[in-house]
């Protein structure tokens, strides 16, 4: 996974609840497992800011509840790293549904988007309205 870099802990462990801030009528999502991640015996499986993770749907339109689909984390509430050195946290933990290839599945993005997550989804850059 080329997630975050360096040692810094992921923040969102498996059940953990998220805001979805894309246009597909998903409002809070709630993460099942993170496929690719080599974790360790008896932890609880984490992933952080620009990693895919299977999500279920909890709220939002009727059409989309109950849906095992895939999203990419663009935000977290924990504080990391970055390479130069400046530690980054947002206010809410937000991710973005997306397709196995990475394609969003909605038009637009709300609000701001970490950088890491944008550097390695180009499509979530090109429909992201700020980049943190």
């Amino acid at each position: 996974m080329k997630g975050i870099a360096g040692r810094t802990m992921r923040g969102l462990p498996s059940g953990a609840r998220l805001d979805c801030i894309d246009n597909t009528g998903a409002k809070i999502v709630e993460i099942i497992a993170t496929p690719k991640l080599k974790g360790t015996h008896r932890r609880y499986p984490k992933a952080g800011v620009g990693d895919m993770v299977i999500i279920s749907v909890k709220k939002g339109a009727a059409d989309m509840r109950r849906q095992l689909l895939r999203a990419v984390i663009v935000r977290q509430k924990r504080p990391f790293r970055r390479s130069n050195g400046t530690m980054v946290q947002f206010e809410d933990n937000a991710a973005v549904i997306v397709t196995e290839t990475g394609e969003t599945t909605g038009s637009m993005i709300k609000g701001p988007v970490a950088l890491e997550a944008a550097e390695r989804w180009p499509r979530i850059a090109a429909a992201a309205s700020i980049i943190v």
